[in-house]
């Protein structure tokens, strides 16, 4: 009897570094949200004010040192840093074409610690606690008209956005596979914008159901042609 071919598990999807909350009793996960990101702020400008290869391979080192420290599921989160580290290594290329060695390990070094660094926060603290955190941050902009709550909300649907978009684009390439079409761009681009327009009309019904936006505002969007 002719043996059956082994079937290989589904590789997990990739959906980007936010999520990737995971429980723990670290320090890190003690330390209170708005803290990580004073710091992730604050280290955002020190590296864009010393962009030196000595400061940004510092501080890429202590971003994964602090990665380890958390206790983060490691296959997962360096598979969805992975693009992210092959977008700074292109990048790193071109400066170094471009300029040289140096302005290269500055500029991908600096980019890999700030999303390393960001990863850390998400990894330690869980997302209602970061929006709320931002929310309580927007506070002062009531003065000026803004208020805070749309603020976090609107943190909220970016975070969610992105990796519902990640998976659509998942689904639309396996449908265009399924009709055999996997080298039409076409069939990727039309069905994705398609359906990202109508995710974003859905939810624009949703909030203006709520009265979180003016339902006007949604119809006139709708109405308004595209360039």
């Amino acid at each position: 009897m002719a043996r059956q071919p082994r079937r290989r598990a589904p590789r997990t999807r990739w959906t980007g570094p936010l999520g990737l909350y995971s429980p723990g009793s670290t320090w890190l996960h003690r330390l209170s949200p708005g803290w990580k990101i004073l710091t992730l702020a604050v280290l955002s400008v020190a590296l864009t004010v010393w962009r030196t290869p000595a400061v940004a391979l510092t501080a890429l080192g202590v971003a994964v040192l602090l990665l380890v420290v958390s206790g983060a599921p490691l296959r997962q989160t360096a598979r969805a840093l992975l693009p992210v580290t092959l977008v700074a290594a292109l990048l790193g290329v071109f400066q170094w074409w471009s300029r040289d060695l140096s302005a290269a390990v500055a500029v991908s070094g600096t980019l890999l610690a700030l999303v390393v660094t960001a990863t850390v926060v998400t990894v330690t603290s869980p997302a209602d606690r970061v929006l709320d955190t931002v929310v309580r941050a927007a506070g002062p902009l009531r003065h000026v008209g803004l208020s805070p709550e749309v603020v976090g909300l609107t943190v909220t649907l970016m975070l969610r956005s992105v990796p519902l978009l990640v998976e659509l684009a998942w689904e639309v390439r396996d449908a265009a596979r399924a009709r055999g079409l996997e080298r039409s761009p076409r069939a990727y681009l039309v069905p994705f914008v398609l359906r990202t327009v109508a995710r974003a009309h859905r939810t624009g019904d949703a909030l203006a159901a709520r009265g979180i936006v003016d339902g006007d505002d949604v119809e006139e969007s709708r109405r308004r042609p595209r360039t």
